[in-house]
């Protein structure tokens, strides 16, 4: 039975922190380079979709099922045979979803930058009102508060339990308040936690009676699909079904990609709303472009052919990014379970585990572990403004290393844990 770290006398630490030390300076000697900052593909996922280059080529058939020419200009919208696959792998029909480029990250940044500018739906720009806020469920993703911050729109933090945002909450913010305008999700398989919103969460967004006509829930389902077992697979409920039935048909926008399907920076991305928003986004879009890339479009679609296709091939990426993630938690739950000086969570999908350090360790915690030659997101990204108040959020990306390396590098993390956390009890930090 392991004696938790704050049951400790003071020289029973002391020796802890040598041994520990000593064990630091031998991983420091062995000059590892492993980065794990961002939730990249590693290459073998990148194999995997190679093939989908051999789909077309100069002898193709280039037009559409629909007789389209994907080599000239139309389909504003996409091409259907791409909008009915996204359709598809977000559980909605055809007629909701507009198919963009390559990054669901750049239709997110257009939907905040048009509403900043020309409003909602014919609403009040943002750029014209005294105050614009955001709800912003915490830990979460680095890329959405950059965006927001981006504009100058004040970030509000909701905790993020385990079934969802602290909806009591987030009520109380968007019923009271005409100033919040929107709330950033990641429903299933967070970024960074890795939980799934509960059918109790996903009600309760639905049926919010927002103060502000133009307020908006930002949906990003960028996991929807990214499972790491075959037996255990978060599912939840369908927003954009579950606010018409709550009246609220205009309120949500979800937003997905296959950057990690397919190619990161070469896939196609997606965003569906109800008819009216899609009406009003694609009069904007007629300005913004004479249309986005048909020919990948074209690709994905024959490549993966329908929603069986694409379960199939993430069932590959699954099988890959298994391994990974088995290492980190393996280490977390062999060396950390039972001393009390952090907790996690084992998603069942994602790209990310999050662990939360005792307060005031995740900074050194993470300058420890570079310095050992482990590269960790940044401590405080997961929050707006870069700002975790406690200094203990911590995210670990598992998919790139090989599973050998993410190995070696938990090791690294948790040795890295244990002395900074030794060193938070003695009173060092």
């Amino acid at each position: 039975m392991k004696k938790p770290y704050n049951q400790m006398t003071k020289d029973e630490l002391l020796t802890l922190k040598a041994a520990l030390l000593e064990e630091y300076k031998e991983e420091q000697a062995k000059g590892l380079n492993l980065n794990m900052a961002r939730g990249k593909p590693g290459l073998s996922q990148l194999e995997l979709a190679m093939p989908m280059l051999d789909v077309i080529n100069s002898s193709s058939d280039m037009k559409t099922i629909l007789g389209t020419d994907t080599r000239n200009y139309g389909d504003l919208d996409g091409i259907g045979e791409c909008r009915h696959l996204m359709a598809d792998m977000l559980e909605v029909a055809k007629d909701n979803v507009i198919v963009y480029g390559n990054s669901s990250l750049n239709i997110m940044y257009d939907t905040i930058s048009r509403s900043y500018s020309h409003g909602v739906n014919g609403s009040t720009p943002w750029c014209k009102l005294d105050k614009v806020k955001f709800l912003c469920p915490v830990p979460g993703y680095d890329r959405h508060f950059a965006i927001t911050q981006f504009f100058g729109i004040e970030m509000i933090n909701i905790p993020l339990n385990s079934d969802g945002p602290d909806m009591d909450l987030v009520a109380k913010y968007v019923e009271s308040d005409p100033a919040i305008k929107g709330i950033w999700c990641v429903p299933k398989y967070s970024n960074p936690t890795g939980i799934s919103y509960s059918d109790e969460v996903v009600r309760k967004f639905a049926a919010l009676k927002p103060a502000a006509d133009d307020f908006r829930i930002f949906w990003d389902n960028a996991y929807c699909i990214h499972h790491l077992y075959d037996d255990k697979q978060d599912k939840i409920l369908n927003i954009i079904d579950e606010c018409a039935k709550a009246g609220n048909p205009d309120m949500v926008y979800v937003f997905a990609s296959t950057s990690k399907i397919s190619f990161p920076g070469s896939g196609v991305s997606v965003l569906a709303s109800s008819l009216t928003n899609i009406d009003y986004i694609l009069k904007q879009l007629t300005v913004q472009t004479i249309g986005h890339d048909k020919i990948n479009q074209l690709r994905h679609s024959r490549f993966f052919k329908d929603i069986d296709g694409l379960k199939a091939h993430m069932k590959k990426h699954g099988d890959i990014l298994r391994p990974k993630f088995e290492a980190v938690l393996a280490e977390l739950n062999t060396e950390l379970a039972g001393l009390e000086i952090g907790s996690w969570i084992e998603p069942r999908g994602g790209y990310f585990i999050s662990f939360n350090a005792l307060e005031g360790c995740a900074k050194a915690i993470v300058a420890k572990c570079k310095e050992c030659g482990v590269i960790l997101t940044g401590a405080g990204a997961t929050y707006p403004y870069g700002k975790d108040p406690l200094d203990s959020n911590i995210r670990i990306a598992p998919s790139f290393p090989t599973p050998e390396e993410m190995a070696a590098a938990a090791k690294i993390f948790v040795l890295c844990v244990k002395l900074v956390s030794v060193e938070k009890l003695l009173g060092e930090n």
